[in-house]
């Protein structure tokens, strides 16, 4: 399904609830109340700005006894993502986010990855695929990064920890122009990036991604992911614990110019190898 044919099929999901809510005789508050978000947030889903996860979707169905209809749109318009089904929401929410602060462990984020490193990617996790397959995921994550270009890009603060920077994903050619595209971001001052030095030792998300998303008008978020999951979070106490814990790796990072080096300085090594090879 093509963008602009899933965003009007969401255009019709929130039509439709806003239509079964009204003949319900319910306002977005009371049916916020009863399925445990706000009344905002229903508002936002009635006008297909942002999309409910999938148990919000089932209480709505059982709230305005739909017989199911939301949770099979749902399921429907989350299958026709080029994204798996965990993943999914979290696409949508990057699209309305101000601020993204990422920390990587071992992969470098799909914001700032090239076409050459998330085809690579994808190719380690899907020997057997087709082509045609490789190249629908790889345009998947493509259409994520445009969200960094132009005027009202959302700030973007990421920390690397060394080891993305070392693992040779695609090769060393393709290494050196995943780090000078980085660095070159960097340089046109459109992202902030710090690297976490293998020196550092332990810290608080050993081998654990992290995404945090502030919003304008609605509570941040903490996505994590683990093999084949993953899960998104927005109960206030447990994203303070996560931006504590981003505080924490962001205090013992190297700078934003030292880390600029350093990343330099490894895409140069790449470079260097693939010129021998």
């Amino acid at each position: 399904m093509a963008n602009g044919s899933r965003q009007a099929a969401w255009e019709f999901f929130g039509a439709e609830l806003k239509r079964r809510r009204e003949d319900a005789g319910i306002t977005q508050v009371e049916l916020g109340t009863r399925v445990f978000v706000s009344g905002g947030y229903i508002g936002q889903f009635e006008q297909a700005i942002r999309k409910p996860q999938l148990d919000v979707a089932q209480r709505i169905d059982e709230t305005l006894q739909t017989g199911g209809i939301f949770e099979r749109l749902w399921k429907k318009l989350i299958k026709d993502q080029p994204y798996e089904e965990y993943f999914a929401q979290v696409v949508e929410l990057e699209r309305l986010a101000t601020e993204f602060h990422e920390f990587a462990p071992t992969v470098l984020p799909g914001l700032l990855q090239t076409s050459e490193y998330a085809r690579a990617l994808f190719l380690a996790s899907n020997p057997f695929a087709t082509d045609e397959y490789i190249e629908e995921l790889v345009r998947g994550r493509m259409d994520r990064t445009r969200l960094l270009k132009g005027a009202a890009r959302p700030l973007y603060w990421a920390v690397l920890h060394e080891t993305t920077l070392r693992i040779p994903v695609g090769g060393p050619a393709v290494m050196a122009g995943e780090l000078d595209h980085i660095a070159s971001l960097t340089r046109r001052r459109e992202v902030v990036v710090q690297v976490l030095p293998f020196a550092a030792g332990p810290h608080p998300r050993m081998g654990k991604m992290m995404k945090l998303m502030s919003f304008e008008d609605t509570p941040p978020t903490v996505y994590t992911e683990g093999v084949l999951s993953g899960s998104l979070l927005d109960e206030p106490a447990v994203v303070r614990r996560a931006w504590a814990s981003y505080d924490h790796i962001r205090a013992v990072a190297l700078s934003p110019e030292a880390s600029l080096a350093l990343i330099e300085s490894a895409a140069e090594d790449f470079r260097r190898c693939a010129s021998t090879t």
